[in-house]
């Protein structure tokens, strides 16, 4: 008789990280799970339900220009260049030119979990995360798992995103690949005119994740690809953007007496393709003032740590470095229908530092402390300009600079009893300029931004007090929090049009001409809160609310601002989530977002009135593999102004859009 052969193990991967660190818990932190990252139509649709997380503008990757894609907490003071650090599987994601982030570049179905952790990262999350850091993971991979979605609705929108996981020999290959096609939407609703157009999308992006189990150690690797082309709200005005990423990285969870270890290398690519233009009044006709035709970038980075774990404490030491560089390419200063002057702009930057980290735990006290230091340089700075058809006019080499920054965190949390816990933290961080700030001018309609590439590093120095527990299905956490953050860089209005600038050529009456400048202090106060009634397949209610009083001081650089709000920075946001199951079928999901009143300029003249968004969504479960959905964004339909570029020009966030869609896959979809 033959002896039936043992089933084989199934092989699941997850991603190579340590667990999370014990300090966490001393800090105002929240995690979306699987089902509400399925709940959001992007995943920064789906970090809106975190309040205090904004995007530089209001409005989503659906319509909004890769460069005020930064992504911000706390609404402390907005930035296209990200004032929050936005990592996948700990390799950052922020672009290596500007800092922003490209969401679209990150299918949904990829992920399996993301954590915010608010207030500055000295910790192991380094430069960058001065408001803090959102930490995206890839869901764990399964040989023989697999995802099919695909809808299609108003505004000529459709969208298909697969993921397929299959076993060769000891490692897990995992496949995605996503689509999406908008016709888009005229975001000029009063004062229309033959020069505005759609904000439109295409994109596509794709990725190959090789993953395994080494003994004790989980090891991937990690390769993919973006596109996407967007209209810009313009006639003939567009963006292009496209990149390539690498990561390659390994680790091992510590136990005691056993030392937890995390590697990780990571290379990114990027290149910007943008075009502007200057408006008539009316909006009667716009012409091509700007082409930037490339923005050739690349990143390189890598980190290390170690961490020791006992009964009662933990030891982590790590370091980590960063190189980015890159050249803005254009031609500017168009006149009688062509492009009068070319420039070339760039440098590179680098940032490395190394932190220490120990948690102990006494009775129901837990006791954080986290040491770190930062080396930044800013290198190879250059600028040349010339006739379209000449040699260069001006030619200029901007000195190398650089130093070393401290910066620290501590926490102390409290158990009172199984339902209430109490913490304290204070925190300082940095974030150094991005070579688009240093280096890049840029023009919107009328508003000409002018580079700097004298800027410092912003810094952050805050505290918080908070208080969680938990009860039965209902969980909550509330925090008050301090911040002064101390040479941030902001868009300064130099002057107001008409006028001729020598790098931003004619503004007109109603534009402005700018520049980014380290602009004295910002102190923020505020309190944030958030809530969640989970009872399972049957109800998952989760709220989130904050309210910041944000104000600038200039400190004798721009007294005209004093006492003044930062722009793009609302004072209240709230959000609520409710995940119900109408049947043991039939689900529905709501979604809503409150933001209240803003300024998109910093003289605060430019007001955005406060805005409502609620997206729904059904989900009839068809059977073990299918699921068939209907959604509505905007469902109320309300007008969300999302820019404002006079006094009198207001643009707007997309209509009420319906659409269907489906989701097949292996195993039962929350989406």
């Amino acid at each position: 008789m033959i002896a039936a052969e043992p089933p084989v193990a199934e092989i699941v991967v997850t991603a190579p990280v340590l667990p999370p660190s014990p300090a966490d818990a001393a800090f105002s932190v929240q995690t979306l799970d699987p089902k509400a990252l399925a709940a959001g139509a992007r995943v920064d649709d789906a970090l809106g339900q975190v309040s205090g997380f904004s995007l530089y503008r209001r409005l989503s990757s659906l319509g909004a220009n890769p460069t005020v894609q930064g992504v911000s907490l706390r609404g402390i003071a907005g930035s296209a260049a990200s004032r929050a650090l936005v990592t996948l599987d700990g390799a950052p994601v922020n672009d290596p030119f500007g800092g922003w982030v490209i969401f679209n570049a990150i299918p949904s179905e990829t992920l399996g979990s993301a954590t915010v952790v608010r207030g500055a990262g000295a910790g192991a999350y380094g430069a960058g995360a001065l408001t803090g850091e959102i930490a995206l993971e890839t869901a764990p991979a399964q040989s023989g798992d697999w995802l099919l979605d695909a809808e299609g609705g108003s505004l000529g929108h459709d969208r298909v995103a697969g993921v397929v996981s299959q076993s060769l020999g000891r490692f897990v290959v995992t496949l995605s690949a996503s689509q999406e096609h908008d016709s888009g939407w005229d975001p000029i609703r009063q004062g229309r005119g033959p020069a505005d157009s759609n904000l439109s999308l295409d994109a596509w992006t794709a990725s190959l994740r090789l993953a395994a189990q080494l003994g004790a150690a989980d090891a991937a690797a990690r390769l993919s690809v973006y596109h996407q082309d967007q209209g810009s709200g313009e006639v003939g005005v567009s963006s292009r953007d496209e990149g390539v990423s690498f990561t390659a990285s390994a680790a091992r969870a510590p136990t005691p007496g056993v030392l937890g270890w995390r590697a990780q290398a990571w290379l990114s690519a990027s290149n910007l393709a943008n075009t502007a233009a200057a408006v008539t009044a009316n909006q009667a006709t716009a012409t091509l003032v700007d082409n930037e035709y490339a923005t050739p970038s690349l990143g390189i980075g890598g980190d290390a740590a170690l961490r020791a774990v006992w009964p009662s404490a933990t030891l982590e030491a790590g370091l980590d470095i960063r190189r980015d560089e890159g050249e803005d390419r254009e031609d500017y200063g168009a006149v009688g229908g062509g492009f009068r002057d070319w420039r070339l702009a760039g440098g590179a930057s680098m940032v490395g530092g190394t932190y220490l980290e120990g948690t102990d735990r006494l009775g129901g006290w837990l006791f954080t402390a986290n040491l770190r230091a930062d080396a930044w340089r800013d290198s190879s700075g250059h600028e040349s300009q010339g006739p379209l058809d000449g040699a260069a006019s001006l030619s200029q080499a901007y000195a190398n600079r650089g130093g070393v920054l401290p910066s620290a965190r501590f926490g102390l949390k409290y158990a009172v009893n199984q339902f209430l816990s109490l913490r304290l933290a204070a925190y300082s961080g940095f974030r150094p300029p991005t070579l688009n700030e240093l280096y890049r001018p840029f023009r919107v309609g009328n508003f000409v931004t002018l580079a700097n590439p004298g800027l410092s590093p912003e810094r952050l120095d805050g505290a918080e007090a908070g208080a969680g527990g938990a009860w039965r299905a209902l969980s909550w956490s509330a925090t008050s929090f301090y911040n002064r953050l101390v040479d941030p860089v902001s868009n300064v209005t130099l002057a107001k049009g008409p006028l001729t600038d020598s790098v931003g050529g004619f503004i007109p009456a109603g534009g402005a001409l700018m520049q980014r400048e380290n602009l004295g202090v910002v102190i923020a106060y505020g309190i944030e809160a958030d809530a969640r009634w989970d009872l399972g397949r049957t109800l998952d209610a989760r709220a989130s609310v904050s309210w910041t009083h944000a104000r600038v001081s200039g400190a004798g650089q721009a007294p005209q601002l004093d006492g003044l709000r930062p722009a793009e920075t609302p004072a209240a946001a709230a959000t609520v989530s409710i995940d119900a199951a109408l049947s043991p079928r039939l689900g529905l999901t709501l979604d809503g977002r409150y933001e209240g009143q803003q300024f998109v300029d910093d003289l605060n003249q430019l007001n955005l009135a406060p805005s409502f968004d609620l997206d729904a969504r059904l989900n009839w479960r068809a059977g073990r593999r299918l699921t068939l959905y209907v959604f509505a964004d905007n469902l109320l339909n309300l007008p969300i102004q999302q820019n404002q570029t006079s006094a009198s020009l207001l643009s707007y966030g997309p209509p009420r859009t319906f659409g269907l869609g489906l989701t097949l896959a292996s195993v039962s979809s929350d989406k």
